[in-house]
């Protein structure tokens, strides 16, 4: 059985919390969990993460593998032993644009004058 750790939403509409809950893989996003072993409010400020440390080692022991949200979040629960979830990170700024490539008009425009500087 392909088992994951992974969030099940749970709350009104437009007020989500989730669970985290241990569940096979093939199951839907909020079908029958295995277990629940925490739980992530992201409404509250800052985010509220708890998460049972020693039966997500548990499960990762026996093979389960943890979503890439889920890992974002384990991360931060270690790095906030009072529970909560620091905010996200600040979006970066957009990046440079890169140089634009010689196009051949430009390159058969600079032949000529390289050939005359010689």
């Amino acid at each position: 059985m392909a088992v994951r750790i992974r969030l099940s939403r749970v709350g009104a509409t437009k007020h989500p919390s989730y669970r985290v809950v241990v569940i096979d893989s093939r199951r839907p996003r909020d079908g029958r969990a295995l277990e629940i072993i925490g739980f992530y409010d992201p409404l509250t400020d800052p985010a509220t993460v708890r998460i049972d440390s020693a039966r997500v080692d548990a499960w990762v022991g026996k093979g389960a593998k943890p979503s890439d949200t889920v890992s974002r979040l384990l991360k931060l629960a270690e790095a906030r032993p009072t529970g909560e979830a620091a905010p996200p990170p600040k979006s970066k700024a957009p990046a440079a644009p890169k140089a634009a490539r010689p196009t051949r008009a430009r390159k058969a425009a600079a032949k000529p004058a390289a050939g005359a500087a010689e």
